[in-house]
């Protein structure tokens, strides 16, 4: 499995260790924090692909956290399960109509955790079968960080390797260019919104040599989609 990364909001020292541990050992990369404000700290220095949250935490709730997350169009593609003590039906229903992707309830199955944290990862395209993307004929090994098209070797620098997987796993929506230098490059990059701009160029013209140049579009007034219907 290609690196994946996992923010735990735990405000228990006890169970945020043991979550860490259990994750881990999974083969998950995992920062922690015991609240939304440190929690968030995290998150602009790194994009995980997925946060663990608890409901009650000191503070900003984690609920309401989650809420705000979900209208953020920075933040709003991560995945966000919510982990609580709270079992009623209307808690539930109340997490899912904030945009929670899942719901697990203490206390809980380690093993069914990390399955139900896989479930959400492959549902939202952060997950590949075996480490492989595969979309319209142009294939990444997630594990290997090699790309193909058409079983044709593709050489790409680092930076246009990760704004393809982006793309591959982000289809058909729209980005702007400075959500792509979050999601791509990251926040604590100070970096301009044109060298996006010049980094499409680049990835366009290797794309060129394949036929598939199309699948970037550019949307005039926003950013960038990519689309295997080109």
């Amino acid at each position: 499995m290609s690196e994946i990364n996992v923010l735990v909001v735990e405000d228990d020292d006890a169970i945020r260790e043991m979550l860490v541990m259990v994750l881990e050992q999974s083969d998950f990369a995992v920062r922690a924090a015991p609240d939304a404000h440190q929690g968030l700290a995290l998150m602009l220095e790194q994009m995980p692909d997925l946060i663990l949250l608890d409901w009650m935490l000191p503070g900003l709730s984690g609920v309401e956290w989650a809420r705000r997350l979900k209208k953020d169009e920075s933040f709003g593609d991560i995945p966000v399960i919510l982990l609580t003590a709270r079992g009623e039906e209307e808690d539930r229903v109340r997490g899912f109509e904030v945009g929670a992707d899942d719901y697990v309830t203490k206390p809980f199955s380690t093993r069914e955790l990390v399955a139900r944290i896989k479930a959400v990862l492959r549902r939202s395209g952060r997950l590949g079968k075996s480490g492989r993307i595969d979309v319209g004929g142009i294939v990444i090994d997630t594990d290997e960080h090699r790309v193909a098209i058409e079983q044709a070797a593709v050489n790409l620098s680092p930076t246009e390797y990760r704004l393809l997987e982006f793309f591959l796993t982000h289809p058909d929506k729209v980005y702007s260019r400075n959500q792509l230098l979050d999601q791509v490059w990251g926040r604590s990059t100070y970096i301009e919104e044109r060298t996006v701009d010049v980094h499409i160029r680049r990835l366009r013209k290797i794309l060129a040599e394949h036929q598939r140049e199309e699948m970037i579009q550019t949307v005039r007034g926003f950013g960038y989609r990519f689309s295997a219907a080109y």
